[in-house]
């Protein structure tokens, strides 16, 4: 491959990772029971409309994904 097109091929491979982690955790989520039922987050239900908006569950997410970058930042160079 010539060198001018290596960063795409490293563009694939990242977004081929962050795709598949997101599809881990579309088949994995309904399985986690506690997930999107944390304290903190926002449920409104009233006849003919229903309001959800999980805003601790969210930040957890915010958290993981921060930690996990800053790992691979870390290990990275």
């Amino acid at each position: 491959m010539p060198p001018d097109l290596q960063w795409l091929g490293r563009a694939f491979v990242f977004f081929g990772v962050i795709l598949s982690g997101f599809g881990l955790v579309l088949l994995a989520g309904p399985k986690i029971p506690w997930l999107g039922r944390l304290p903190g987050d926002i449920m409104i239900q009233r006849n003919g409309f229903s309001f959800y908006f999980p805003l601790t569950s969210c930040l957890l997410a915010s958290v993981m994904l921060s930690g996990l970058l800053w790992l691979v930042g870390r290990f990275r160079g």
